[in-house]
């Protein structure tokens, strides 16, 4: 069986790893002054930042559309004899239900909810591709990925709150807070949701040291294949301490640095980085 592997802009997969895996994307829209733009297309994160420090408001996003889905999978099918599409998760946009109504109609497509976003829907779609090269029953490829999306650990560490506040998801309150107190929040995927998790304080580059060791040191249920370092634009400095960091924790066997595409840098602006790995099954 022949399958195609594709998912959302919101994977953040460098164009490295879409082109080695012939992964198709279809983009969110991301709305910046009353205008709709393509993830990735039309839009890229750097115009963003640029908008936001020249006073502009905080950009929105907006679910890929039946239609787009539509058009998508049917010119993804092309030359295949299924379709696997991996969604952000369904606890974060309607982008994953627009997504299953369109392949009720197509008995060869079967969408995955990653039940995250960022590298933690990327990882999903990384192992899709590994599953594809040798499936051959749509509904145990889909039943593996879904017991797979639950073992996937995503997290990140803000340096800014600013754009949580503007966004809507975090409350001036605490942001006030965080700020005066020079809180750095880690931000965890959890239950197709996110939640504050650890607050760090201080120096932004030891606050990553910290980070990476409270969610990679001593934990033995980790699988060693691959771990994704995410990022908006952060300083030289603290992206090595996150690579020294993680190199002295656990000796992966692959780390793939990635840039946080569009849809995630609307809600948590410049100075972000997270990491992404996969827990062993229980």
């Amino acid at each position: 069986m022949k399958i195609k592997i594709t998912s959302d802009s919101t994977c953040d997969l460098s164009p490295e790893l879409l082109r080695e895996n012939n992964i198709s994307i279809t983009p969110l829209h991301i709305n910046k002054n009353g205008e709709s733009f393509r993830d990735g297309v039309d839009i890229v994160p750097a115009d963003i930042f640029a908008h936001v420090a020249a006073g502009g408001e905080i950009c929105s996003t907006s679910a890929v559309s039946l239609g787009e889905y539509e058009e998508a999978f049917k010119k993804n099918l092309e030359g295949y004899d299924a379709l696997v599409h991996i969604s952000i998760g369904s606890g974060f946009s309607v982008t994953h239900h627009n997504a299953c109504i369109v392949a009720e109609n197509m008995p060869n497509v079967r969408v995955i909810d990653s039940r995250n976003l960022s590298t933690g829907q990327g990882q999903v779609v990384l192992e899709a591709c590994r599953l594809a090269k040798t499936a051959t029953d749509l509904d145990e490829m889909k039943a593996a990925l879904d017991e797979f999306a639950c073992r996937v650990d995503m997290s990140f560490l803000l340096d800014r709150l600013d754009y949580m506040v503007k966004g809507g998801r975090c409350s001036l309150v605490s942001a006030l807070g965080a700020n005066i107190l020079k809180l750095k929040p880690c931000i965890e995927v959890v239950d197709n949701k996110m939640i504050v998790g650890k607050k760090y304080r201080g120096n932004y580059a030891k606050c990553m040291e910290h980070y990476v060791l409270d969610r990679l040191e001593n934990q033995e249920d980790i699988l060693p294949e691959r771990i994704f370092i995410v990022n908006t634009p952060v300083s030289q400095e603290v992206h090595e301490t996150v690579r020294r960091t993680v190199r002295e924790c656990i000796d992966f066997e692959t780390t793939y640095e990635t840039t946080a595409g569009c849809t995630i840098s609307c809600h948590c602006g410049e100075g972000t980085l997270g990491i992404c790995y996969v827990h062993q099954k229980a």
